[in-house]
């Protein structure tokens, strides 16, 4: 008799999938009200689908592809009007330099009103349209909060500490700017389902807007205020406005690691490396446990570092935007 064994078959066992990588860039707007484009695309949170990571990954490519065509293509504007500034002051400088004799002044042409206009007078309107260049607002584009930025060609003294307390005021709580660009943000956020545990809907909106709103007034006040008065540092961006486009580039780009001191001269950017670092670990007490970790304050610091840079080509660049784009004066 034949004895048959039956032959058990285990089933066969998937190997677990592998653990989606943290994203290069944070998902959740950055916490100093900036121009944030990296932070607020990438999905990089442990359960997400590769397939949406992937999403996210090319969603955040166009838009910096968007970003450098934006740059290339009125680059040439830009340099055309810096070269153009550049040709009129130095005739200025030439005639200034000139010699002239009292003699040989032309005698200029009276006044409707009958008053005679000395030439010092006549060239007033002159300087004044060249002064304006690189002038910067207090926004950009309206939404924005501009507050730290100096326009080209200024000198300013040093703050003093209650002054970098009021400037960091003013870049995140009490201008009208600071709570509209929070808005913007958090439904950016929001939209992109950056943190799932906040939920969806009106409650969740508005647990989105605290959290960004937390990290505007706290990355500001870091960077702005707290640490440039521990460490003497002036936290206003100064406007370079002239040179070629890549000059003015590489300066923006050098001003999130190169300063001014408030003796005048220059160090290490101590408040915004040191200012985002903080902002970045203090984030963690109010986000989700999920947002919790070493590695994710790690990528919450590179974000902002990131977001200090745009910000800072967008302040050097903003006045030819709103002069040769927009059309404002």
């Amino acid at each position: 008799m034949k004895q048959h064994q039956e032959t058990l078959q285990q089933p066969t066992r998937r190997p677990p999938e592998s653990v989606v990588s943290p994203c290069w860039a944070d998902r959740r707007p950055l916490g100093t009200l900036r121009i944030k484009i990296a932070g607020a695309l990438c999905g990089g949170r442990l359960g997400v689908s590769p397939h949406l990571n992937l999403i996210r990954r090319k969603a955040l490519l166009e838009i910096i592809k968007a970003v450098l065509m934006f740059l290339m293509l009125f680059s040439p504007a830009i340099t055309w009007s810096q070269t153009q500034v550049t040709d009129q002051s130095n005739r200025l400088e030439y005639a200034q330099q000139s010699p002239i004799s009292q003699s040989n002044l032309a005698p200029v042409p009276p006044t409707d009103s009958g008053t005679v206009l000395l030439p010092d007078q006549a060239r007033a309107p002159q300087n004044k349209k060249d002064d304006s260049e690189g002038q910067q607002t207090k926004r950009m584009f309206w939404l924005v909060p501009n507050f730290a930025a100096v326009s080209a060609h200024t000198q300013l003294p040093p703050l003093s500490t209650r002054e970098k307390f009021v400037l960091a005021a003013q870049d995140s709580v009490l201008d009208y700017s600071s709570f509209t660009w929070t808005g913007i943000l958090a439904a950016q956020a929001m939209a992109l389902n950056s943190d799932p545990e906040l939920g969806r809907g009106i409650a969740g909106y508005r647990r989105y807007y605290w959290r960004t709103f937390t990290d505007g007034v706290s990355g500001t006040f870091f960077t702005e205020a707290i640490i440039p008065a521990i460490t003497h540092e002036d936290p206003r961006y100064y406007t370079m406005g002239q040179g070629g486009f890549l000059r003015r580039m590489g300066y923006a780009i050098s001003r999130a690691f190169v300063t001014k001191t408030d003796s005048g001269g220059t160090s290490f950017n101590a408040s915004e490396v040191v200012g985002n670092a903080l902002e970045a670990g203090l984030s963690t007490a109010y986000y989700p446990a999920q947002e919790r970790g070493l590695s994710q304050t790690a990528l919450n610091f590179r974000t902002q570092m990131e977001s200090a840079v745009l910000n800072h080509i967008f302040q050097e660049f903003w006045p030819d935007i709103r002069k040769k784009i927009l059309r404002q004066k």
